[in-house]
Parts: C-alpha cells; structure tokens; sequence
C-alpha cells in the first residue's frame, strides 16, 4: 500500500465562536484547500466538549488551524490587553491547545496560518507583538489586496524547498527568494516560541512571516502569516503548502 492509497484525516477547528458570518466566509476555502489536496477535512467544533473533540483528534493525523478575527489572550505571554487588540476566542485557544498538544504527543502533522501561527507560537512560549499599524507595510491589507508585500524565504528551510522558483524568484543582492502573498494581520510573533525557527520575514520591515519546526524539536510544524487557502488557485506554492501537510500525514496514517 503507498501513501498515496489513504485519504489522511485533517483536524481543522471551526475559526471563531464570536461571527458566524466569518466562518461561513471563510472556512470553506480551508476545507476545501485540504480535499484539493487529497485529505479529509475534519472540523472541530468549538463549542463541543472536550472528550468530543479529542475523540475526532484521535481519528486525524494533521491538523490544520486556520484565521481568526480573534486576538490571542495576551495574559498567555505575559503582556496587558493593548487598546488595539481584539477580544480573545477562548474556545478557538482551547481547542488549539488541545489538537497542538494531541499532535506533539503523536507527532502528527501541523500547519498553521495568520492566527494560526500566532497560536503556535504563544503555545510554545513565544509572544507577540499586538499592533502592527504603525509599520509602513500593509500587512492588514484584506482579501481584496492579492499581494500585499512578498516575504523574504530563508535558505534552506522548509518554505524555500516548497515554494515555486517561478512564483519566488531570488533576490540577486540578498540570494533570498521573494515570494507574494497576500496579508490580513495587525499582530505578528515577536519572539519565537521553543524549538521554533524563522524561516520568512517581510523584507521592507522583518516582520517574521513564516516558521517551523527545529529539526532537534520533533515536531512536524510549519506556520504562514499569510493566507494561502486564498490563493491554491494561482499559487503553486500556496498549494505545495498544503500538499505537504498531507504529505506529512499520510505517512503518519501508514506508519
């Protein structure tokens, strides 16, 4: 049997308890991102118990955790509510929590995006920073905005070795790939969480676009600020991303 022979199962968590209207905007794009893809998207709803939804994380071997107009709770990293800051989703944190520990614990496949990344890295003790309004790149620019800015991709890692060396062509002075994409965030990481690693960075303004796991960390991790559900359309590179989650989880069903 290949890999190729298992739909692998993906946990997603429904995006937020505090607008309906987003979700149904924006959840079908993940989801189907994922069938694209060759997986099995499994929403986690928020507002099941606890035993509900670890009983459906059993059954996944990625999860994905997708946008959210929420902000994370900035107690967790030690900071008070700046007055730019959303109200935070404690369901949506919860569940994140819970299908983050379960995929450590299983070595299960993890993909994060915008919020979802933010969410990896206060899990692993990283912070934030709250407010980005005052920098000169457009980073909440929307889904309207197809590119943003692009994002300088580090050698080397996980990012680089997926994205389209036509879409990312290298910058000749730097020997950087520079990749588009797209932007709908006014937070981002401003100290990366244990076993983390930067792997893309905004050029105009090192705002940290993308990390992954260390290899010494054990994770299978990878986390986008950006939103590549968006773009699986136009984008080889946006769907390598989630090729590679299933990828990563296929071989975690068989193994």
């Amino acid at each position: 049997m290949t890999t190729l022979s298992i739909k692998p199962r993906i946990a997603i968590p429904t995006p937020t308890t505090a607008d309906r209207d987003y979700n149904r905007r924006n959840l079908p794009a993940y989801l189907a991102a994922i069938e694209q893809a060759g997986g099995v998207p499994v929403e986690i709803s928020l507002t099941a118990t606890r035993v509900e939804q670890q009983s459906l994380a059993d059954t996944c071997t990625g999860i994905l955790l997708p946008g959210s107009p929420a902000d994370i709770d900035p107690s967790r990293y030690g900071q008070p509510p700046d007055p730019a800051s959303a109200a935070p989703d404690l369901p949506r944190e919860t569940a994140d929590i819970l299908l983050l520990e379960d995929a450590q614990t299983h070595a299960k496949a993890i993909l994060g995006i915008c919020f979802g990344l933010q969410s990896i890295n206060v899990w692993r003790g990283g912070t934030l920073h709250q407010d980005l309004s005052v920098l000169p790149v457009n980073h909440p620019a929307g889904p309207s905005v197809a590119v943003a800015h692009t994002a300088a991709l580090a050698p080397h890692s996980l990012i680089a070795s997926l994205a389209d060396p036509g879409e990312a062509p290298q910058d000749p002075s730097t020997a950087q790939p520079r990749l588009p994409i797209n932007s709908s965030h006014h937070q981002a990481i401003a100290v990366p969480g244990a076993g983390l690693r930067i792997s893309a960075r905004c050029p105009q303004d090192a705002v940290i676009e993308a990390i992954e796991a260390d290899p010494l960390s054990r994770l299978s991790l990878a986390a986008v600020q950006w939103h590549p559900e968006r773009s699986t359309a136009t984008s080889p590179t946006s769907r390598a991303l989630f090729a590679h989650l299933i990828e990563r989880a296929s071989r975690i069903a068989l193994s």
